[in-house]
């Protein structure tokens, strides 16, 4: 039996405290037509800081897409203030493939790069 991962994935490290912060909430939308968003999934990383089942793999469709990370709620569940209260990571998907977005995080700065 073949497992088909999801073509979307992601991954949450908490730079600060240098290890994979569990417990991050987040959405993915794609945006319509007419330059809204559709909710197609929401998860919540694991003990590793993964979201790996977001997506099915017939649902990838070409276009625009966004993850919205619930930083807010994770930050305070460790005690530390909240600056950013949620990032919206949007990226273009040109062709089928895997697309893994991880979100580096630390209390006062956030960054974000296509993985593999």
């Amino acid at each position: 039996m073949t497992t088909r991962r999801s073509p979307i994935t992601t991954h949450v490290l908490d730079t600060a405290l240098g290890r994979p912060a569990q417990g991050v909430g987040a959405r993915l939308e794609r945006q319509t037509a007419d330059g809204g968003w559709a909710a197609l999934a929401h998860g919540q990383t694991d003990r590793d800081g993964r979201i790996a089942d977001l997506l099915e793999p017939e649902a990838l469709e070409l276009g625009t897409y966004r993850l919205v990370f619930d930083t807010g709620a994770y930050m305070r569940g460790t005690g530390r203030p909240v600056f950013y209260p949620y990032v919206s990571v949007v990226f273009q998907i040109e062709r089928e493939g895997h697309y893994h977005v991880p979100l580096l995080l630390s209390p006062f700065g956030y960054s974000t790069y296509r993985g593999s």
